[in-house]
Formats: structure tokens, C-alpha cells, sequence
């Protein structure tokens, strides 16, 4: 059974930079689309970033170039690096995977069947 593990969180001040990790284990990581997500308090889950096995990728509107999704594929692990972070920012992010997202759908978090417990963000001001 695929499982997905995040690391990473933290408190950081506004500017600053964090990078997260989720290992995926119980299947072949090349195989997987893998996406992060993230969800504010009161607020619904939104997509962040996408890398499919092809190491496409792609962003959501208010990344704005500071964040960027990479995967290691001997580590089983995708990452996302967060640069100039804002307090908006904050919220639990989520790693997920599916082997069978389709293009138009990668961005749709009922794309992905397999999902990580999330890991908290905070950017204080």
C-alpha cells in the first residue's frame, strides 16, 4: 500500500524560505504524479505544484516563481522549496500521488488517491 510521509514545517518569519519533503513508500515512486496542496484554516484545499514521472511540472497562480517542486527518484521524494514565504502562506501542506492523473485533471486534489497526514507552515509577519 502507497504511503507519503511530509517533513519540513516549521515557523518562519515573512521572506523566509522553507523546503519540504514527502517520501513515498509501498510503490515505484517513478511511476507517480506527485502534487502538494495546501489548506488555511477555514478555507478549502488548494493545489500548490504538480512533477508527473516525466518531471513536468506546474503551479498554481500564486506561487509566482517562489516556490519550486523537484523529485529524486533514488529517494523516493518529491520536494517543494519555498522562497519568500508571506503570511498567507500558512497552512498545512499536503503531499499526494496517483499513478493515473490526467493532464487536464492535475490540479484537482480528486485526481489523487493517495495522500500524506500534511505538515504545518506558519509565516509570521
Amino acid at each position: 500500500q502507497v504511503q507519503l510521509v511530509e517533513s519540513g514545517g516549521g515557523l518562519v518569519q515573512a521572506g523566509g524560505s522553507l523546503r519540504l519533503s514527502c517520501v513515498l513508500s509501498g510503490g515505484t515512486f517513478g511511476r507517480y504524479t506527485t502534487a502538494w496542496f495546501r489548506q488555511a484554516p477555514g478555507k478549502e484545499r488548494e493545489f500548490v505544484a504538480v512533477s508527473n514521472r516525466y518531471r513536468q511540472s506546474a503551479y498554481a497562480n500564486f506561487v509566482k516563481g517562489r516556490f519550486t517542486i523537484s523529485r529524486d527518484n533514488s529517494k523516493n521524494t518529491v520536494y517543494l522549496q519555498m522562497n519568500g514565504l508571506e503570511p498567507e502562506d500558512t497552512a498545512v501542506y499536503s503531499c499526494a500521488a496517483s499513478s493515473s492523473v490526467i493532464f487536464s485533471a492535475r490540479h484537482m486534489s480528486a485526481a489523487y488517491g493517495y495522500w500524506g497526514q500534511g505538515t504545518q507552515v506558519t509565516v509570521s509577519s
